[in-house]
């Protein structure tokens, strides 16, 4: 372990020793300062290339924020109206949901209706041809299920349609936090790469056979093979919801930026009550969680996060490349200073 761990930070220092994960990084900032910003292991399965401050790695569903800031940016700017059904902007688009239902997750599409191979996540217009014919499994704003995949087509052929440029221009123009979609050469060159805690981490997080989680991580295949997701064609694809390549630095700006007044809140609650994807209750912002205790942001599949912590005045950024669970941050969380 290497970097900068400030006075009364010393414990969160040793929990994020504790477990060493063979490649992980741990950003917190207060007031946009580093107090702790460590790096371990490598960000090769081999072992021959040391983490660095800068390696990206894909967060899965910590990226889902992002997407949601672009959106909440064209609205602040008067672009979109948030009330607004999705087929204003987008006039193809069947489903009667609004911008702020897509958001919240409660437009009542978790899962992408057509079967798709692996192929198409790099066809950015064939999903979202496959959304816009789409019929909600519910009545939009009824019901909360967290769109796995589908959220950041969604969302980002909003931005696409109302701003003219790709997502994936439209984060690395306006929100530069070492982290995007749609990798260049020289972005793709220092990835980390993804392997598993264990060989059964796949089954794990699969979901019941036929169950809304099982449909809403399974389609388009691949999110969870290792051949898909460590594949220069993953990287260079554009998949909001689960394919953002971060650094732990990276994520905490972005939320600093957020709690500073840089960018829009999205700390705002739009839904309470139960999520049928993940499974409890849960209280949905502009593309955030709301938790109990004040703190609010996003984790993703195999157990990074970035979230805010108002009480302490904290934002916080855990990344790593073993894809398990989210002991290691359960254990930070346990040593920040009260």
């Amino acid at each position: 372990m290497n970097g900068v761990i400030a006075p009364g930070f010393e414990a969160v220092g040793e929990a994020f020793a504790t477990d060493p994960r063979g490649g992980s990084a741990l950003t917190i900032l207060r007031a946009g300062e580093p107090v702790v910003e460590v790096v371990e292991g490598w960000r090769d399965a081999a072992r021959t290339q040391p983490w660095k401050p800068d390696t990206l790695v894909n967060v899965y569903s910590t990226g889902k924020p992002v997407i949601a800031m672009a959106v909440v940016m064209l609205a602040e700017r008067g672009l979109i109206d948030l009330d607004a059904p999705v087929s204003a902007y987008w006039p193809s688009f069947q489903t009667p949901a609004s911008v702020r239902q897509v958001l919240s997750h409660t437009s009542g599409l978790a899962s992408f209706p057509v079967p798709r191979e692996a192929s198409a996540f790099a066809d950015w217009d064939l999903l979202c041809a496959d959304l816009a014919a789409a019929q909600p499994e519910w009545e939009p704003g009824k019901v909360a299920a967290e769109h796995a995949l589908t959220y950041g087509h969604l969302l980002g052929e909003l931005v696409r349609r109302v701003d003219g440029r790709t997502p994936a221009r439209f984060v690395a123009e306006e929100l530069p936090y070492d982290f995007g979609f749609a990798l260049s050469d020289a972005d793709i060159a220092r990835c980390a790469e993804l392997e598993f805690d264990r060989p059964d981490w796949p089954e794990r997080n699969a979901g019941e056979p036929g169950s809304l989680r099982s449909r809403a991580v399974s389609n388009p295949a691949g999110a969870r093979d290792l051949a898909v997701i460590n594949s220069d064609r993953w990287r260079r694809a554009s998949v909001p919801a689960v394919n953002l390549h971060a650094s732990a630095t990276g994520v905490a700006r972005f939320y600093a930026a957020i709690v500073d007044g840089s960018l829009p809140a999205v700390a705002v609650p739009q839904f309470v009550g139960p999520d049928l994807f993940i499974g409890d209750e849960t209280t949905w912002g502009l593309g955030v969680q709301i938790e109990p205790d004040g703190t609010w942001g996003h984790g993703g599949l195999g157990g990074s996060a970035g979230y805010a912590d108002p009480a302490r005045g904290l934002v916080i950024a855990y990344v790593s490349r073993r894809l398990g669970d989210f002991a290691a941050l359960d254990r930070i969380e346990q040593a920040l200073p009260r």
